[in-house]
């Protein structure tokens, strides 16, 4: 990463200013050493003419707020030659990688070769590898948070749950000992200028990415996929108890032996019961991915779910029922697909399909 004088403001384009995004932008703008340039989406018009009402945990009551500038596309440091280059590029859309275009084509105007640092704060395993490739000189963060954040209405966000961040650096093979180092140093500049917002916001440096991701995948990969599947909250599945002890248990304990195997990551046996009870009970809480179903939207199983079942495929770690949970997601996915890609279309006839033929009894 190319120097930064460290009496300028950190320069960062925020991708994805949705809930957890616009608490990022939030923290940062609040604490004095950044200042954001946030691309907004379907809710540009609203922030644009009233700017974001923000209900926070941990700011308070927020009205009229905006980042220093808000974008309705990607910006172009190439053609836009009086833009300074971006510090940082922090991405917090879903990761849905079945869906074109891909996060790296899209990010790829702003992206200055050997400077600008990308955060990716996005759930899943294994997100790095594109942006890796795309970018091979310039520092991937990892990013996980365990703030809880919506937006409803376009422009109204409810942060309901307090802001635990951490960030660290994904493993770059082919970067020499500096390219390394640099990216250490992005990761805890960014970590200082984060934490700059005050006490109630907690984000620290985390050393050890790989255990962190795994660590999270144990709800994501369990919780978030069977809510999708069954339309149910979390308190409802603890209530039934069924659903914890048939499903939910089998799955994280699948993820902790591919954890080991695959990566050596050990998962202590009491987080899958802590995890089990993560969530407030009174709060009846729907994971993003039970939520984007019922909007409608395309769900990021293939980072939760199908990736540790192709990790676990590859080491052989029996994992059955991580298998039928990705199985029952591609079917979401296909109906998603189907409602809003015109080129999925499903034939009248049968002919020449594998399953197309009427079977004789």
């Amino acid at each position: 990463m190319g120097s930064i004088d460290a009496d300028k403001k950190l320069q960062v384009l925020l991708v994805g200013s949705g809930g957890i995004g616009t608490m990022v932008a939030y923290a940062l703008e609040k604490g004095g050493k950044a200042e954001v340039a946030a691309v907004l989406r379907s809710n540009f018009e609203a922030v644009f003419d009233n700017g974001f009402t923000i209900h926070s945990v941990d700011h308070g009551e927020i009205k009229d707020w905006q980042p220093t500038s808000i974008l309705d596309s990607i910006p172009s440091v190439d053609k836009e030659s009086w833009r300074a280059p971006y510090d940082y590029v922090i991405v917090t859309t879903k990761n849905v990688p079945d869906i074109p275009p891909s996060i790296p084509d899209l990010i790829a105007p702003a992206i200055t070769p050997g400077h600008t640092a990308i955060v990716l704060i996005q759930n899943g395993l294994n997100i790095e590898r594109p942006f890796l490739s795309a970018f091979p000189t310039n520092p991937i963060l990892s990013g996980i948070t365990f703030m809880g954040a919506i937006e409803s209405p376009p422009g109204s966000i409810n942060h309901h749950n307090h802001d635990r961040s951490f960030i660290g650096v994904f493993d770059n093979p082919t970067a020499n000992k500096e390219q390394k180092a640099c990216a250490v140093a992005a990761a805890r500049r960014l970590v200082d200028a984060y934490s700059a917002c005050g006490p109630n916001v907690d984000c620290t440096y985390e050393p050890n990415v790989p255990y962190s991701r795994w660590r999270k995948l144990l709800y994501n990969a369990s919780y978030n996929g069977v809510a999708a599947i069954l339309g149910m909250d979390t308190s409802r599945m603890r209530f039934t108890e069924h659903i914890v002890d048939e499903l939910i248990r089998p799955l994280m304990r699948e993820i902790r032996a591919t954890a080991k195997a695959v990566a050596g990551v050990e998962l202590e046996e009491e987080l899958i019961e802590s995890m089990i009870t993560a969530d407030r009970y009174d709060k009846f809480f729907k994971p993003s991915m039970l939520q984007d179903v019922e909007k409608g939207r395309f769900i990021e199983f293939e980072n939760l779910v199908g990736e540790p079942l192709r990790e676990a495929e590859r080491v052989g770690v029996e994992t059955p029922t991580l298998k039928v949970v990705y199985g029952l997601l591609k079917g979401l996915q296909f109906k998603a697909r189907e409602r809003h890609l015109r080129e999925v279309v499903v034939p009248r006839s049968g002919e020449g399909l594998r399953y197309g033929c009427h079977g004789k009894s």
